[in-house]
């Protein structure tokens, strides 16, 4: 199942791709090399989020972070 949603994603990209491509084709080439780091990008953090649901999100990482900080603030 979880093979269907890898290539469900990657599909979604590739249409994305597809679509925003021919648009972009007087575009300088620092937009074209942006578009596709990040879609690289999304598109791995999506795989990762699939293969390991229970991966730490940025808030909790601000949460340990900032936790003591929180506490010292308080006393």
């Amino acid at each position: 199942m979880k093979w269907g949603a890898v290539l469900g994603a990657t599909a979604a990209v590739i249409a994305m791709a597809m679509y925003e491509w021919p648009r972009m084709n007087r575009s300088p080439k620092k937009y074209k090399v942006t578009f596709v780091s990040l879609s690289v990008m999304g598109w791995l953090l999506a795989v990762l989020l699939i293969w390991y649901p229970d991966l730490p999100g940025p808030t909790q990482l601000v949460d340990k972070l900032y936790k003591p900080l929180g506490k010292l603030i308080a006393k």
